[in-house]
């Protein structure tokens, strides 16, 4: 399958042309050479041997969660047939354990798919990022690391920003807006590969007798290929595909969310099956009356449903507290332990 919609591609950027220029778009970007500069990016060109040398230099000896499957699953870490459990298994070892079975599985002639996916690098691999500085972002935003062979994410999205970087390896990604969600035939919300829910469809080949609606999210698609040494920046719930394309993949990425009065401590997603658990098997009469509530008072599709009310006289409707925002999660508690 082949997607023909590029995506945006910019060069030589700066923080002040991210956060004023390409944030403000909402829309995915390629940031050609942005870490090629990198002391690990300049390591992995060399060999992959001499970047797990130059990796190695930092790992602290901490187990991190490794994926292994079969060579019978492609690369790509999915469900099992009958979707009560997974293609692959999991285990802990250090990176530099993990670096050294997936040199050795290079010569295997059916070598398993291996993957490291998304251990923070200041618990696995400190120092290692004041050498490899991410010139956008604040230090604060810490980053995490993705190591394995030919192996593939499937379509999936995050509640944070992204910028992830190619450090060693091809990546190809394929974007939907969110507003695709309707046509990607998502997976089970609480149990999915690697944490967040999945679409069933293959990228590759789509079955679209049995996924039609997918042709839609299709027309909306676009796709970056990334070299080492290139970024890509990745919008808050933008649903993307992974493919790494050569037998030796390195990715350092940053999650992180603007949101300044977001709750960091709770996710949208408990909201949305509390909602699955209140309102969604109601009369639709009543759904649609909770429809218009939430518009209301969540979306503000009316503006500021509490404007006609001080300041100081509008509760849970106006900026929350930190003590406000302990009610209420101590509130839904009290409320979810009496049923």
């Amino acid at each position: 399958m082949t997607i023909q919609r590029p995506t945006v591609e910019y060069t030589h950027v700066s923080a002040e042309i991210f956060e004023n220029e390409i944030v403000p778009q909402n829309r995915p970007a390629i940031l050609r050479r942005l870490v090629a500069h990198w002391p690990a990016v300049q390591a992995g060109l060399e060999s992959p041997q001499t970047l797990c040398a130059y990796l190695k230099r930092f790992d602290q000896g901490v187990p991190a969660e490794s994926l292994l499957a079969e060579a019978v699953s492609d690369g790509k870490f999915f469900y099992s047939e009958d979707l009560r459990g997974f293609n692959f298994r999991k285990s802990k070892l250090s990176i530099g354990a993990f670096l050294d079975r997936l040199l050795a599985s290079a010569a295997e002639p059916s070598a398993p798919a291996m993957y490291i996916q998304s251990a923070p690098i200041p618990m696995h691999l400190p120092r290692f990022d004041e050498q490899n500085v991410n010139p956008l972002l604040a230090r604060s935003i810490f980053p995490r690391i993705w190591i394995g062979n030919a192996v593939t994410a499937t379509t999936h999205s995050d509640l944070a920003n992204n910028i992830a970087c190619s450090i060693a390896g091809r990546r190809r990604f394929t974007f939907f807006p969110p507003q695709a969600l309707r046509n990607l035939y998502i997976g089970p919300l609480e149990f999915s590969p690697a944490g967040r829910p999945v679409s069933m469809v293959d990228l590759d080949a789509p079955d679209l007798a049995r996924y039609p609606k997918f042709a839609a999210a299709l027309e909306s698609a676009e796709v970056a290929e990334l070299e080492p040494g290139d970024a890509v920046y990745i919008p808050y719930y933008w649903w993307h595909h992974v493919r790494s394309l050569d037998s030796f993949n390195m990715l350092i990425n940053y999650w992180w969310n603007d949101g300044a009065v977001a709750d960091p401590g709770v996710s949208p997603y408990e909201a949305l099956m509390l909602a699955l658990l209140t309102i969604r098997d109601m009369p639709s009469s009543q759904r649609d009356v909770w429809q218009a509530i939430f518009d209301h008072y969540v979306f503000l599709r009316d503006g500021d449903p509490a404007a006609h009310l001080p300041p100081e006289r509008r509760g849970v409707l106006g900026l929350l507290t930190p003590q406000q925002r302990s009610h209420i999660k101590s509130v839904v508690a009290r409320l979810l332990s009496q049923n």
